[in-house]
């Protein structure tokens, strides 16, 4: 029996609607186990910026610090699409990441058997048992550098500088080889060495870090040949580690070969216990209170926050065996049901996953 507690924050478009789900999950296993889980909602990106007129609020910072870990549902969409760049409600997520001090983003991209037919590739290629870990730098790089405008050869020009400290490399390797130890111990560092400084430091830190875990099969590979590799070969690999923008980009690739990006969930981690998470998917405004979202991403980030967060290994693997077994039902929302298939909505997908649990 223990007490946590949670800042939750529910954002924007389908947000409320997914993150409400993901609480009566957490009120379940509370119930189930004995556990005692106090959540406090906080207002951030969009919802924040029409409230309070900025898209993360101090407040929002103290809630969070002031909590074991942070739910959070998706911010962004086009109502703020007019805003500067620093005003954006996404712009929420990089001052959050900053603040708490949220440098590693681990993005699990796992196929569920009962949805290997909703992936764009062929069974023979994908298999029945596709898990990919990737590892994101989540506080330097392009996203954190210089950047700005200034007068260039053709007239004004904007500028963005990737930048990264071998600190903030060692950090994220570190993570991604203790990772992979635990995994199948097997490694792949993304870059662009062959043309990027920030890339050649980036591997030759790797390189050095590798050291200290001989056991781990380590190999290179840049960033538009392991996009390529995602979809052609994408069991040669295990455990990722890449920069912030190359993330960014390969984990939502990774996503879609599992079927849908409804069905991945994020931790975000820093120095000790503490972390944010998050499904990968955006806010989707265009369905947002239709009750026909995919909740699933956000139920199983659940599942990272007790084991990450909490060191609740069963709690964890009861809320991941309870998707499973609604998944092996044939349960459905409507991104995940094949032609033809009957689907389910928001709210109904969350009480299944509970009379599961």
């Amino acid at each position: 029996m223990g007490t946590y507690n949670i800042a939750v924050i529910k954002g924007d478009g389908i947000g409320p609607d997914i993150v409400e789900q993901a609480e009566k999950v957490i009120a379940k296993i509370g119930e189930k186990f004995g556990h005692i889980f106090n959540m406090t909602e906080a207002l951030a990106g969009g919802a924040a910026i029409d409230a309070v007129g900025e898209a993360l609020p101090k407040n929002t910072i103290d809630v969070c610090k002031n909590s074991d870990a942070v739910l959070l549902g998706a911010v962004g969409g086009p109502k703020w699409d007019g805003l500067a760049g620093n005003k954006r409600p996404e712009s929420a997520l990089l001052g959050i990441r900053k603040q708490l001090g949220l440098y590693a983003n681990l993005r699990p991209a796992i196929m569920h058997k009962a949805l290997s037919n909703s992936s764009p590739i062929k069974q023979e290629i994908i298999g029945d048992n596709l898990d990919i870990l990737v590892v994101r730098e989540l506080t330097g790089g392009i996203y954190f550098g210089e950047k700005g405008y200034r007068e260039g050869p053709y007239g004004e020009e904007a500028y963005d500088v990737e930048r990264y400290s071998p600190m903030e490399i060692e950090r994220i390797v570190r993570i991604a080889f203790d990772a992979a130890m635990k995994r199948n111990k097997k490694l792949t560092s993304v870059d662009k060495a062959n043309v990027l400084e920030s890339s050649r430091l980036w591997r030759k830190t790797v390189i050095e870090i590798a050291k200290e875990y001989p056991e781990v099969e380590l190999d290179h590979m840049y960033v538009d040949n392991a996009a390529m590799q995602l979809v052609r070969n994408p069991k040669h690999f295990d455990v990722i580690v890449t920069s912030n923008m190359f993330g960014d980009i390969l984990s939502d690739e990774a996503s879609q070969i599992t079927g849908s990006i409804g069905m991945l969930p994020s931790a975000s981690l820093g120095e000790g216990a503490f972390g944010m998470y998050e499904p990968i998917h955006g806010s989707a405004p265009d369905i947002a209170g239709m009750n026909i979202a995919n909740p699933l991403a956000t139920i199983l980030s659940i599942s990272m926050m007790f084991k990450y967060s909490f060191g609740l290994e069963a709690e964890a693997k009861t809320v991941e065996d309870a998707v499973t077994k609604v998944l092996d039902k044939g349960i459905r929302t409507v991104d995940i049901a094949e032609e033809g298939q009957a689907s389910i909505g928001t709210k109904e997908m969350g009480e299944a996953v509970c009379a599961e649990i």
